[in-house]
């Protein structure tokens, strides 16, 4: 029987809560954030292994309240998430089993689990920073072309849909931010509402498949997982009403800077060889933090000079990611405008 007034339970029910609103509010960070949270937490023993296993088993719950709302409103593309969930389903099964077998030994399986969230978060940083890269350039080039019936392109949906698995068995990262940058390249005439939705509907059995495949090796810790979906499904709603009333740009380019501070502190915790293997750098991570607080917006900056725009103003980050800059034009839906701070 759980004792639910323990600390563990009530810090981790904390932790579900925060990162919901985050998920609702940005549609992003679940793996990202959850997992080197539960991490740093302790929870699960710090073992990554039963946190992986607990992360995914509570975002496949969560996740599907959002893709059932975007199927009833008829946002997704189907076929193309039909592509991409034959794709990423067998990798999603298979990845957990690809590491378990480069080692029994469970402080090995432990170091690679954490040096391939580590390394994942950086993947999933640089990826949210490319697809705004990307809808800037589309800016600058005429705007969005609407196309939301495209040529689907199996081969290439199916090779995505297979890194994303593959990647998300093995870390619970990776099922929106690389798989969405990748949508966003193949299918540019795909609007904000489509892509989301389209990402919600694959991403429920991609994540479903990783679960029951850590869970079938790692086993389910009941006292994580309980917590955990208490505090995560009512922040996610909480988080997905307060959307439209809170500048996304803040909130965007923080999580930039949560997961690039929390991809080298989960290699620091592994003992990534650079960083040195007898000892942590917490000055270095808050410096990391602090250089990318100060860094993020001046190159930013730079990026639109180079695109004819002037370093700070519009078009805003929450116009480039569909939502004031879609209402405009026709392609995106009005999930909240963008009339705060200059991005």
């Amino acid at each position: 029987m759980l004792d639910f007034l323990t600390g563990d339970f009530l810090s981790i029910l904390a932790a579900g809560f925060l990162v919901g609103i985050v998920v609702g509010l940005t549609g992003m960070g679940g793996g990202a954030l959850m997992t080197p949270a539960l991490l740093f937490l302790g929870a699960g023993a710090g073992e990554a292994a039963t946190v992986v296993a607990a992360d995914l088993t509570a975002a496949a719950i969560y996740k599907t309240g959002g893709a059932v709302v975007h199927a009833r409103e008829g946002s997704p593309n189907l076929t193309l998430a039909k592509w991409l969930i034959l794709g990423s389903v067998p990798f999603a099964l298979a990845g957990p089993y690809v590491v378990k077998a480069l080692t029994d030994d469970p402080e090995q399986l432990d170091f690679v689990l954490k040096m391939s969230i580590g390394f994942a978060l950086l993947l999933a940083a640089s990826t949210y920073a490319l697809r705004l890269y990307i809808n800037l350039r589309r800016v600058r080039n005429g705007g969005f072309l609407g196309d939301e019936d495209p040529h689907i392109r199996p081969l290439v949906t199916l090779l995505v849909g297979a890194l994303g698995g593959l990647l998300v068995g093995v870390t619970s990262v990776g099922s929106g931010s690389v798989i969405m940058v990748a949508l966003l390249m193949l299918y540019p005439g795909l609007s904000a509402v489509k892509l989301v939705g389209t990402d919600l509907v694959q991403a429920v059995p991609l994540v479903l498949a990783a679960a029951i495949s850590n869970v079938a090796l790692h086993g389910l810790d009941w006292a994580l997982l309980v917590p955990l979906v208490i505090g995560s499904v009512p922040g996610t709603i909480l988080g997905s009403r307060l959307a439209p009333r809170v500048p996304q740009s803040f909130i965007r380019r923080g999580i930039v800077v949560v997961l690039t501070m929390s991809g080298v502190a989960l290699l620091d915790k592994a003992g990534w060889a650079p960083l040195g293997k007898d000892e942590t750098h917490p000055f270095l991570i808050g410096g990391v933090g602090v250089a990318m607080v100060v860094l993020v917006p001046l190159i930013w900056g730079v990026l639109r000079r180079e695109q004819g725009l002037p370093m700070f103003g519009a078009p805003y980050v929450a116009e480039l990611e569909g939502t004031s800059y879609g209402d405009r034009t026709g392609t995106g839906t009005a999930t909240g405008a963008e009339t705060g701070p200059p991005g």
